[in-house]
């Protein structure tokens, strides 16, 4: 049973803060949105989301990935799978597993629209009880209210957004997208930004199962 439905978008992104370093300094960016200044849980997906005094209490100045990352957890990588990478870090104590990767592709309408880093994360935080829980940072911040897509072969998942975060909206088919994933070659994500920037992404699938299996091990 769930504690929490999803991660809090600012331990996603100090997470992601160790590989979007190098990334970032090759490219000019659309400046991402500013991180809560705490980690409030994933807020539950409903047609008009109450607003979050923790996730409202944001800090005087964005926080920079290289700021993130000097005090952040530090990833152990556990193995790479084809483009999927199998890490550990402890946090707050707590230890977490994850498989992350970045898009195979992307594309965006208008063309050439500079953004920050782009992964996809599967995550498994024991403490939590929380197993296998999908998490997009997309590089830019979501157009408010809006929903972004994940499509695996045929099906398609809503995601609820919020900032540069994306999650499963249903939580319910969140094991079914991540077998779905097992099972399939390309996860296509596509969102829109608050500029008006159409997004594509391709993922490819070729090693998350080794990538899944290799943390499930790690975090049991």
């Amino acid at each position: 049973m769930r504690i929490h439905r999803g991660w809090a978008l600012a331990f996603v992104l100090l997470i992601a803060a160790p590989f979007a370093i190098p990334a970032a300094a090759q490219q000019p960016a659309e400046p991402a949105a500013t991180p809560p200044a705490a980690a409030p849980a994933k807020p539950k997906p409903a047609p008009k989301p109450a607003a979050n005094p923790a996730a409202a209490a944001v800090p005087a100045k964005p926080a920079t990935p290289a700021a993130a990352a000097a005090g952040g957890p530090q990833p152990k990588l556990l193995g790479q799978y084809g483009e999927w990478g199998a890490y550990t870090a402890t946090a707050a104590g707590k230890k977490i597993c994850f498989a992350i990767a970045k898009p195979t592709s992307s594309q965006t309408i208008p063309p050439n629209r500079p953004r920050n880093p782009t992964y996809m994360f599967i995550s498994t935080r024991p403490a939590d009880k929380v197993s296998n829980e999908v998490s997009i940072i997309v590089g830019y911040p979501f157009k408010p209210s809006s929903e972004a897509s994940a499509t695996v072969g045929s099906t398609s998942f809503a995601l609820y957004t919020q900032q540069d975060g994306a999650w499963v909206k249903n939580a319910a088919e969140e094991a079914q997208m991540v077998d779905a994933m097992r099972a399939g070659d390309t996860a296509v994500v596509k969102g829109v930004s608050a500029k008006g920037t159409q997004s594509t992404d391709s993922y490819t699938l070729k090693g998350v199962s080794q990538a899944l299996d290799r943390t499930a091990r790690e975090c049991r």
